[in-house]
């Protein structure tokens, strides 16, 4: 875990050659990890970016975590790659909020979700909240962490929501926990 200090505000710097067309995915065949929300924010849709509002903590905690050796910034994403890593969405619908969606949308999405971890077989598929996955395995009490059971084929990993509207988790607490996750899969950041 890195000591050094963070402006985690490096989220608010806007891109001047900002995508518009919205992709969620950044996957590649043989990932380290995919990170894997419950799926993607209208504020995402709208920047043309993953974890694109600035109070959303994900890069910030990735670079903490020792996932990346940069804070990589939205428009950068795809940068995620080169860490091997990689980001995905259980349901394809954007919402404000994550609530918005039913355990009914994430038991129905299952099929198509598997499918698409299967081809492109992670080491780890990392769940940012227990909602979605949870709702795919009729499984309300998962507990954080590594799960004793594989989804999809591969290892299963549940981490709290790096989401500003989750105060819970101070970020000393996500970062502890993605840390947890980065140790398992063997340490410091791979750039390929």
């Amino acid at each position: 875990m890195k000591e050094s200090k963070l402006d985690v505000n490096c989220l608010k710097k806007k891109s001047e050659d900002a995508v518009m067309i919205y992709k969620w995915d950044i996957l590649a065949k043989g990932l380290d990890v995919i990170f894997c929300g419950l799926n993607p924010a209208s504020s995402a849709v709208e920047s043309g970016h993953n974890f694109s509002n600035p109070r959303n903590r994900f890069w910030s905690v990735l670079y903490l975590a020792g996932f990346t050796d940069i804070c990589i910034r939205p428009h950068d994403e795809h940068r995620l790659l080169e860490y091997r890593c990689g980001v995905t969405a259980v349901v394809s619908r954007a919402t404000k909020r994550a609530d918005e969606i039913s355990t009914t949308e994430f038991r129905q999405v299952r099929p198509e979700f598997e499918v698409k971890m299967r081809y492109y077989m992670p080491r780890v598929i990392a769940f940012l909240g227990k909602r979605g996955l949870a709702g795919m395995i009729s499984k309300p009490d998962i507990r954080w962490g590594i799960l004793p059971i594989q989804f999809a084929g591969t290892t299963a990993w549940v981490l709290p929501n790096p989401s500003g509207l989750n105060r819970g988790f101070p970020l000393k607490t996500l970062v502890a926990a993605y840390a947890e996750l980065r140790k398992a899969l063997g340490g410091s950041s791979v750039v390929l």
